[in-house]
């Protein structure tokens, strides 16, 4: 199955790039502003990176505090809830109360289980869409999917479009953000002018490293792009975007992102089919696609670029599965 392909794919790319395993920063580039550091970044939210995979930015989760309450934004993988925790004493946030999953792909909601043995002096909420419930409550397709073993996670609150979570004052508006997933749900903040939006609208590690959404088996295309349009709709109420992977875009960062990445999907999208109808093969497609959007990466170079290539695969099976390649075509 391709998501297990995913995990491998993941657990390579770990050591693929961990000469890049810098210290994370705050960057300002002219008027374009990346947080990636760990700690508070405006009045209610800090950001704490999981370490998924051990690997620094990766993985992004979030915390928003009001008068004592305290709310996680996904919960990362078990193995690394332990310095999690630690995280959350050092940074003076802990315990959580609420743990909010953006929706049930293994890397969000494996942590959940682990994370409430370890504050299992306080009772801690676990909330979701509500078409995440199921999911969660039997993961065993997407156990199968992932090839990553994910427990049940029971007694979820289920969310809905328009829902407010109140955190003594502080009211949160649930979104529904579909297309990555099916029960992707995204958090709005109007009181600091920002959204989260987990893996809804891109992955962007850093100014020079930049991945679509267009993941198997769940994506839908439909959907995806009315989500883009939703974000579009806000634009004039936010100023900021918190992305699972990885970390919170501001300013004219946040403004680029949102008025870019359709454009962006549409023109990796056509690329990749592009380049499949040339040459089907998997290092043909990488080279040309690092060669056309992310030359200046630091994470993927021309001479570290096997992960890139397990990353190309899943796409081109994802485009498979949309129906916008052969299937018959070996790559």
């Amino acid at each position: 199955m391709i998501h297990r392909c995913f995990v491998k794919a993941s657990k390579l790319i770990v050591f693929y790039i961990i000469n890049y395993n810098t210290k994370l920063k705050f960057k300002r580039v002219n008027k374009l502003v990346f947080i990636n550091s760990e700690g508070k970044f405006n009045d209610n939210t800090y950001l704490i990176d999981s370490l998924f995979f051990r690997l620094e930015g990766h993985l992004a989760l979030y915390v928003i505090e009001n008068d004592g309450v305290r709310m996680m934004i996904d919960a990362g993988e078990a193995l690394m809830a332990r310095k999690v925790v630690k995280k959350l004493k050092d940074l003076g946030i802990y315990p959580i109360h609420k743990i909010l999953l953006t929706h049930s792909h293994f890397d969000h909601v494996h942590g959940v289980g682990k994370l409430k043995k370890l504050m299992k002096d306080t009772e801690i909420e676990v909330l979701a869409s509500e078409k995440a419930v199921a999911n969660l409550r039997n993961p065993s397709k997407k156990n199968s999917d992932f090839g990553y073993i994910v427990d049940p996670i029971e007694n979820v609150i289920p969310l809905k479009n328009g829902d407010i979570i109140n955190l003594n004052g502080l009211k949160l508006e649930i979104l529904n953000f579909f297309g990555h997933t099916q029960d992707s749900i995204a958090v709005l903040d109007r009181k600091n002018k920002n959204i989260f939006v987990g893996d809804a609208i891109m992955d962007k590690f850093d100014n020079e490293t930049f991945i679509p959404e267009f993941v198997p088996p769940e994506f839908n295309e439909l959907d995806y792009l009315k989500t883009l349009d939703n974000l579009k709709s806000l634009e004039k109420d936010l100023n900021s975007i918190s992305l699972a992977h990885f970390g919170v875009w501001k300013g004219d960062d946040f403004h680029k992102i949102v008025n870019d990445v359709k454009d962006f999907h549409f023109d990796t999208k056509k690329s990749i089919v592009k380049w499949y109808k040339e040459n089907p093969s998997v290092s043909y497609i990488t080279s040309k696609y690092h060669e056309k959007f992310i030359p200046d990466s630091k994470i993927f170079t021309k001479d570290n670029i096997f992960g890139l290539e397990l990353i190309i695969k899943w796409f081109i099976t994802g485009l498979k599965i949309m129906g916008e390649l052969s299937k018959s075509k070996k790559s």
